[in-house]
């Protein structure tokens, strides 16, 4: 499979300030990937570098085998969706949509050609004629969304396009581009900060932190084996349960509880007597007769509830810390109860105390 988009050892520094390390990255033609992280880990920043917006310190960007390193933004065969909408108030969105190709020089039935193709994708037909002042938020993204389709360009790079949006919107439209990518099947590169927009949009997620890639894989791989404690913890809602304790042999021991692990998957041997850190994620924790077969189970009080409609989030008091576990929507679950849970080894994630890799 040809590669659309290559980063190679790309570092940016402002001063003294490394933002960028040494980063590798090889995204396939036709790839949905998403660039993941918490506030200032360095992925908007890379998208900018992909984008031209941004001049690299070392390294370098291929786009369609193309060294574009230093090439300009109009240069690079791009399309961009910014997290605002930035659209001209006084144009149609007819206007905001040609508005580019027009002082591109592109031949006017052309333009009408692809304004009318990107409008029937996006749904949009029946707005074309209205100002931006007249249209809902959802309905502004999906102008500021067809403005970079219009171009006709191989990649498409999204900086947080929905987080402006409520709640409802933001799940219709990641539904919407999701379906997008399916019927264009072109690169796009996406960048958020809401790990179930990269679960559910991504054929690839690349979590960053400080600057530096920390796993790099499909979704399913990274729910399933977190390559460390910082993927484990942010992957997952709600997060995972984590406990420090020990490992000898294939017992681990915390206060409050010992559990079996000789039914887990290593991937790295561990030292014959370890501190470690023990995960199990809120939905792998079975209650009531389910824990009665299960690796470990035991006893805790109930400290909260809160019923989700197809789920509940139970919140218990264990081990002497506050662990999280999801349930069935009509549980009957109450605070102050005795709750019976259970969880077993192969559903469980060790990583090593002291280097955080998983084990």
């Amino acid at each position: 499979m040809t590669n659309s988009v290559e980063i190679k050892d790309l570092d940016l520094s402002f001063g003294a300030v490394q933002v960028l390390k040494q980063l590798n990255i090889d995204i396939a033609e036709g790839e949905f990937l998403v660039l993941l992280g918490s506030s200032g880990c360095g992925k908007s920043t890379l998208l900018n570098c992909i984008a031209g917006l941004l001049e690299v310190t070392d390294g370098q960007v291929f786009i369609k085998g193309q060294n574009v390193t230093w090439a300009e933004p109009s240069e690079r065969g791009i399309g961009m969706v910014f997290q605002s909408y930035a659209l001209y108030p006084q144009m149609t969105v007819r206007g905001n949509l040609s508005f580019g190709l027009k002082n591109a020089k592109v031949p006017k039935d052309e333009i009408q050609k692809r304004v009318a193709r990107v409008a029937e994708v996006l749904q949009i037909e029946p707005l074309l004629d209205r100002k931006p002042g007249a249209l809902s938020g959802g309905q502004r993204q999906r102008v500021a969304i067809g403005r970079a389709l219009v171009r006709d360009v191989d990649v498409f790079l999204f900086d947080e396009p929905l987080s402006n949006l409520d709640a409802k919107l933001r799940t219709d439209l990641r539904v919407e581009l999701k379906r997008l990518h399916k019927k264009l099947k072109n690169t796009m590169i996406y960048v958020t900060h809401d790990q179930v927009e990269a679960m559910t949009l991504a054929d690839r997620i690349s979590i960053m932190k400080d600057g530096m890639i920390q796993q790099l894989d499909a979704p399913e791989v990274i729910y399933a084996k977190p390559c460390n404690k910082y993927v484990a913890d942010f992957i997952g809602s709600p997060a995972m349960n984590l406990f420090e304790g020990h490992l000898s042999g294939n017992t681990f021991t915390c206060d409050g509880f010992t559990v079996d692990v000789s039914g887990y998957e290593f991937g790295s041997q561990p030292r014959r007597d370890s501190a470690v850190w023990l995960g199990i994620r809120p939905e792998h924790i079975v209650t009531g007769d389910a824990a009665a077969s299960a690796t470990f189970n035991g006893s805790a009080e109930i400290d909260i509830v809160e019923p989700m409609g197809s789920d509940t989030l139970v919140w218990i008091d264990f081990a002497g810390q506050s662990v999280r576990v999801r349930t069935e929507g009509q549980s009957g679950l109450r605070s102050g109860e005795a709750l019976t849970i259970g969880f077993d080894a192969s559903r469980l994630h060790l990583f090593d105390m002291k280097t955080e890799i998983r084990l």
